[in-house]
């Protein structure tokens, strides 16, 4: 029987796939949200449990292909790449979505949701933020599904780079 442990790389493919899937689930819980409002706090939650979802499968990494004992370096690179496989996979999630089934609505309906609290204010600061929030919604508004995919891998890829750092000085046990 084979008893050779999974490389690094295949350990992050594999965990992050399952993350992947997991961001993909959350993804499909943002316009089922503005049906639902209180689904938007399933999002919410399910979003913080992402760094205590990525510490928990880096630890499983530390533990059943490291013998509990894993370098920062080596703790971060697991915790990157598992991001940025789940990154990847779930770029697929949103640019089917927004190549083919959403046609507008999240950003309509984050468009409507400003206009109303436009409407609530006399503000003149708060009016102003209200406007710029418009602007740079209609730059959204304006990127192709494959420019916008190309953002959101951009955005998850800094973000599981943020969430990677503290991961890792976590993670690493001294051998």
């Amino acid at each position: 029987m084979d008893d050779t442990k999974p490389t690094l790389q295949e350990s992050a493919m594999r965990y992050g796939t399952i993350m992947g899937l997991f961001w993909a689930f959350k993804f499909v819980l943002i316009p089922i949200g503005f049906k639902i409002p209180i689904i938007h706090i399933v999002f919410f939650i399910l979003t913080i449990f992402v760094p205590i979802l990525g510490y928990i499968f880096a630890k499983r990494y530390r533990t059943n292909c490291c013998e509990n004992r894993i370098s920062f370096v080596t703790a971060l690179s697991f915790t990157l790449f598992m991001y940025m496989f789940a990154s990847l996979l779930v770029a697929v999630v949103h640019y089917i979505y927004f190549q083919y089934i959403d046609n507008g609505f999240i950003f309509s309906q984050w468009l409507n949701l400003i206009n109303q609290s436009a409407s609530m204010t006399d503000s003149q600061e708060y009016l102003q933020t209200i406007n710029q929030l418009k602007d740079a919604m209609k730059v959204v508004m304006s990127l192709s599904p494959i420019e916008l995919t190309f953002q959101l891998i951009t955005q998850n890829v800094f973000y599981g780079l943020l969430m990677a750092l503290p991961t890792a000085a976590l993670i690493m046990r001294k051998k």
